[in-house]
């Protein structure tokens, strides 16, 4: 047990029974517990995250990783915003649809989430064009437009997770079926 650690120069000494056995010193007796405390808080910590996932993928309508970006509704008066199309400023996020919220989080580990918002605040859910980045993959983009004027848009290189997320949103906020986000943006 004692060569898992990485405590090199320790006294070893024969013991009795063929058994060899390590002199301590105090103070490396303490180094050890102390490893030992931060090894069994790291274990308990990748418990928690790993139990919180399983729960998320357990009791969550949807969840899965889509590319994310957010943007801002112009106030009224205020300029339009700037076409923005060459800036590459998706993220990908880990989003769960869950009770009566969507949960952002950075990744499907995390304990807490980055960002999130009400289903009841979601005014508008629908597709935005189809488009290829540096990685040659077309992305399938959608859009979720809130009452306070936050647009997230989200991408994912499968159009089926983009048709599941699209009719999943607009049946839990009750929006009504939109033909038009059913069908590939692309063929508009």
């Amino acid at each position: 047990m004692l060569n898992l650690f990485s405590l090199k120069g320790l006294p070893w000494g024969s013991g009795t029974g063929g058994q060899e056995k390590v002199e301590l010193t105090v103070a490396e007796l303490e180094s050890l517990k102390t490893e030992l405390a931060d090894l069994e808080e790291r274990e308990a910590h990748l418990k928690a995250q790993l139990e919180h996932v399983d729960e998320i993928l357990r009791s969550a309508r949807l969840s899965g990783y889509l590319y994310i970006r957010t943007r801002w509704t112009a106030l009224p008066g205020e300029p339009p915003p700037l076409d923005d199309a060459e800036v590459d400023d998706w993220l990908p996020r880990f989003v769960v649809l869950h009770g009566s919220c969507i949960f952002f989080y950075l990744l499907s580990t995390d304990l807490s989430p980055q960002d999130s918002t009400l289903l009841s605040d979601i005014v508008e859910v629908g597709p935005l064009p189809s488009f290829t980045r540096e990685d040659e993959q077309t992305r399938y983009s959608f859009y979720i437009l809130t009452c306070h004027g936050l647009r997230y848009e989200c991408a994912s290189v499968s159009k089926i997770q983009l048709d599941t997320w699209l009719t999943a949103l607009q049946t839990e906020c009750k929006l009504g079926p939109d033909k038009s986000a059913i069908n590939d943006p692309s063929e508009m």
